[in-house]
């Protein structure tokens, strides 16, 4: 952790709901007049798409059917550490972009599902965010986890989880029902080993739950709405949490446990705004004392 140069992540597999947290900050930083280093986790995967590809069909002919982008052999889990490491200690480090589609490659005059080149972090930005899989994950080897200011967890349910990359994949990407469910099914060590375990380091968790039947998620045809769902925010530390203060203003809201908030799925970005935006006021705070500027 860093008062001069803090860092902000967002940790959360596939489909789980990172980029409404994401958004959320966005507003933030631009209502706040903050200045942030951007870094997206899909920019410290090992591979390229069709390396990634090539890969996978050597993995499967040596019998292994669980090679994934969850997992440490198909990340630069050293590369993210030293990333946040180094800008924790100097507010510098490098990134790329990984290059998802046609609209995001072609100002780079690169194929989808390519890497930008190494490139240094813009100089004086405020703090570093980071938007990914792997924003609180820990190996015998690598500990991401301590570095971040502040951890979030975004996990729906996992049935929901499911129905959304199902919906998205066929409907977004034209794959098949088998073939998104090979994904998963391949997928799943890695979710167990890698993923999970972040859940338990972060500071803040956003969990939505369905309040719909998802028991049988491959045959939903519709992704449960956020009118359809509650979101159950937990505080790994609720000290200085006011409670109180957000219960009076999210309509709905109730109390689970004495340290987690229930909120109408509808409500969820509404309870971003309240709960973070104090945090983003004392990270400033601090980081203008730490430089002898307040």
């Amino acid at each position: 952790m860093s008062e001069r140069h803090p860092i902000i992540a967002i940790t959360g597999s596939s489909g789980a709901g990172t980029s409404t947290v994401t958004r959320t900050f966005q507003n933030i930083f631009r209502r706040e007049g903050v200045s942030a280093a951007v870094i997206e986790g899909d920019s410290f995967h090992r591979f390229e798409r069709k390396a990634m590809k090539q890969r996978m069909a050597e993995e499967e002919a040596t019998g292994n059917r669980h090679f994934s982008h969850f997992g440490a052999e198909g990340n630069r889990f050293e590369e993210l550490e030293a990333l946040f490491r180094d800008y924790a200690a100097s507010g510098t480090g490098k990134s790329r972009k990984y290059l998802h589609n046609e609209l995001e490659a072609a100002p780079y005059g690169q194929e989808p599902g390519t890497f930008t080149p190494w490139e240094d972090l813009p100089l004086g930005t405020d703090l570093l965010f980071y938007e990914g899989l792997h924003g609180a994950v820990k190996t015998e080897s690598v500990d991401v986890a301590r570095y971040p200011d502040l951890l979030i967890g975004v996990v729906p349910t996992i049935n929901l989880e499911w129905i959304q990359k199902l919906i998205r994949d066929k409907t977004q990407r034209g794959y098949s029902q088998d073939a998104v469910v090979d994904t998963i099914l391949r997928r799943m060590p890695d979710y167990v080993n890698y993923i999970v375990p972040q859940f338990g380091l972060t500071h803040v968790n956003f969990q939505r739950v369905p309040v719909v039947d998802t028991s049988n998620p491959f045959i939903t045809r519709d992704i449960p709405t956020a009118d359809e769902s509650v979101c159950v925010v937990r505080f790994a530390q609720p000290k200085g949490i006011d409670f109180q203060y957000l219960l009076s203003m999210i309509s709905g809201s109730w109390m689970s446990r004495a340290n987690t908030i229930v909120v109408p799925g509808g409500k969820m970005e509404l309870t971003m705004q309240l709960i973070f935006t104090p945090f983003i006021w004392r990270m400033m705070e601090r980081k203008k004392r730490a430089l002898g500027l307040a």
